[in-house]
C-alpha cells in the first residue's frame, strides 16, 4: 500500500487533466442516471472487455473531525484493510484473483474510490467494492499498521526542506481552514486515532448525497447503472460533516524564513488565482504556461536558470482548489543567490503586465491544445478525467469546447489579467534554509 503525501503545492485532484485543451477526437460522454437515482458519466468503448469506474466523494479530508486532523486520510488508506467477513490478506487475494484493482485515496477535496475490471468479472468486483464501503473491519491491528505507515511520512515530512515550505506557506494562506494543513495531519492528531474514529471518520464523509462518478470501457449505461447502486447501495444518504467553507486567503506579500542547515534554500510561493468559471481563467492559463508552466519554454526558466544559473528548475501552477484556487511556484538556489533569484521572480511576475509576444502565445497554444490528446488514452484515465470535471462544476461537453477557449485568448487578455492578478507585491515567499541577504525582518523570532 502506497500513501500518497497530498499537501497544499500538490495538484488538487485532477487539476492537470482539466487545463488542457480538447481531444483530437470527438469525446461523446453520456450522462446516466441508475434506477436507485445517481447520476454518472460515462464513455462507453467496447473495443476490448475491461472497463474502469471512479467514486469521489466532495470534501474528503478536509472533512476530518475537530482536533482529529489525519483521520479521513488514515481511514481512507484502511479501507483496503478488509471488508465484511475478510481480513485484509483475504481482501487482497479476492481482487487479485479477479484481475482487478481496487483503490483508495484522498485529497484536500475529495476522497476517490477507483475501480478497474474485466467484464466477465464486473458483478464480483462491485461485490467486493460494496463490502469495501458499507462493511469495511477497521481491525485494531490493521489500523494500527496503516497509523504507522502515517506516522512514518509524518516524520519524514518534518525533515524535507520541501514539505516543510508546502505546509508554512498553506498555514500562512489559510490558517485554520483545512486547506492550511496537511490530511495527514500531525502526530499528536494521528496517534490516539482508533477503530471508532474509522468509522466516524467515513460518515463523515462517503455518502450518496455527495458522490460523483465517472465510468469508461466495457459497459453499457444499464449495467452501469446496476453497479452504481450495487456499490454505494449500502452506504448512507447523506454525510455526517457539512461541506467545507470557502477558504479565505490570509498570506500577505512579503518573505517568511525557516531556518534550516543547508548549503541550498528551498522557495515556495503563493498568491490567490482566478476560479475556473470566471472568464478570465484560460487567460490566466495561458500566462502560467508562458510565465513557468511551460518547463524550458517559460519565462522563469529562461531568466533564472538558462540566463544565471541559480537554479536547477522552477515552476509555477494554477491550482484549482474547490474552496480557493492558487497560484503557486516553487524553486531552490544557493544560500547565496537565493535573495537574487526571488527577486527575479517579482520582476517576472511585474514583467507579464507588459505583455508576450506573438511568438510566445502562438507557442504556448500549440503546446496546450496539443498534449490534451495523451490524457485520454486509456480507461482509467478518463472515468478520472470524468470524475474531476463533475467535482469542478464543468459542463458535459467540455472537451468539445476547451480548443476553442484556449484558441480564443489574445496577448491583450494576457496582458489584462497579468495587470489584475499578478501583483509581485502581493506574492508570499517562504524560504527554508539560511539565504543570504534576506530582510532580517522576515526572519522568525525565538
Amino acid at each position: 500500500m502506497t500513501i500518497m503525501r497530498k499537501v497544499f503545492f500538490a495538484a488538487v485532484l485532477c487539476a492537470a487533466p482539466l487545463a488542457t485543451a480538447a481531444p483530437a477526437r470527438a469525446i461523446e460522454i453520456q450522462e446516466v442516471t441508475s434506477p436507485g437515482g445517481l447520476t454518472a458519466w460515462l464513455v462507453e468503448d467496447d473495443s476490448i472487455p475491461f472497463a474502469a469506474v471512479d467514486f469521489a466523494f466532495r470534501g474528503g479530508a478536509s472533512l476530518d473531525p475537530p482536533g482529529k486532523r489525519g483521520a479521513i486520510n488514515l481511514m481512507t488508506h484502511t479501507l483496503e484493510e478488509g471488508a465484511a467477513e475478510m481480513d485484509a490478506t483475504e481482501f487482497a487475494a479476492a481482487v487479485e484473483e479477479l484481475g482487478a484493482g481496487i483503490s483508495f485515496d484522498v485529497g484536500d477535496d475529495a476522497l476517490t474510490v477507483s475501480t478497474r475490471f474485466l467484464t466477465q468479472n464486473r458483478d464480483a468486483t462491485a461485490e467486493l467494492l460494496s463490502d469495501a464501503l458499507s462493511a469495511p473491519r477497521f481491525d485494531e491491528d490493521a489500523v494500527a499498521r496503516v497509523k504507522g505507515q502515517v506516522m512514518a511520512i509524518i516524520r519524514s515530512e518534518d525533515t524535507d526542506p520541501q514539505t516543510i515550505a508546502r505546509k508554512a506557506a498553506a498555514e500562512a494562506a489559510f490558517g485554520a481552514h483545512p486547506y492550511g494543513s496537511s490530511i495527514n495531519g500531525t502526530a499528536e492528531s494521528v496517534a490516539p486515532l482508533g477503530p471508532q474514529d474509522m468509522v466516524e471518520a467515513l460518515n463523515r464523509v462517503v455518502a450518496r448525497d455527495r458522490v460523483v462518478i465517472g465510468a469508461a470501457g466495457d459497459i453499457s449505461p444499464e449495467e452501469l447503472g446496476q453497479l452504481i447502486d450495487e456499490v454505494l447501495g449500502g452506504i448512507p444518504e447523506t454525510g455526517t460533516a457539512p461541506l467545507p467553507s470557502e477558504a479565505e486567503f490570509l498570506a500577505e506579500g512579503g518573505e517568511q524564513v525557516i531556518d534550516w542547515n543547508s548549503p541550498q534554500t528551498v522557495v515556495g510561493f503563493v498568491q490567490p488565482a482566478p476560479e475556473m468559471d470566471d472568464p478570465d481563467y484560460f487567460a490566466a492559463y495561458v500566462a502560467n504556461h508562458i510565465l513557468g508552466g511551460g518547463g524550458f519554454s517559460s519565462r522563469l526558466m529562461e531568466e533564472i536558470r538558462e540566463e544565471r544559473g541559480l537554479t536547477y528548475g522552477v515552476y509555477t501552477s494554477l491550482v484549482n482548489g474547490a474552496y480557493a484556487p492558487t497560484w503557486q511556484g516553487g524553486m531552490s538556489s544557493s544560500n547565496a543567490s537565493v535573495e537574487e533569484a526571488v527577486d527575479l521572480v517579482r520582476q517576472e511576475w511585474a514583467r507579464m503586465a507588459d505583455g508576450v509576444s506573438d511568438r510566445e502565445l502562438a507557442d504556448a497554444k500549440t503546446y496546450l491544445t496539443g498534449e490534451y490528446p495523451l490524457r485520454w488514452d486509456g480507461n482509467a484515465k478518463i472515468s478520472s478525467i470524468l470524475t474531476g470535471m463533475q467535482l469542478m462544476g464543468l459542463p458535459i461537453d467540455y472537451p468539445d469546447r476547451r480548443n476553442d477557449l484556449v484558441e480564443a485568448v489574445t496577448s491583450d487578455d494576457v496582458a489584462r489579467v497579468a495587470q489584475q492578478w499578478l501583483d509581485p507585491e502581493e506574492l508570499f515567499f517562504v524560504l527554508v534554509g539560511r539565504p543570504e541577504g534576506v530582510d532580517e525582518a522576515s526572519r522568525p523570532t525565538d
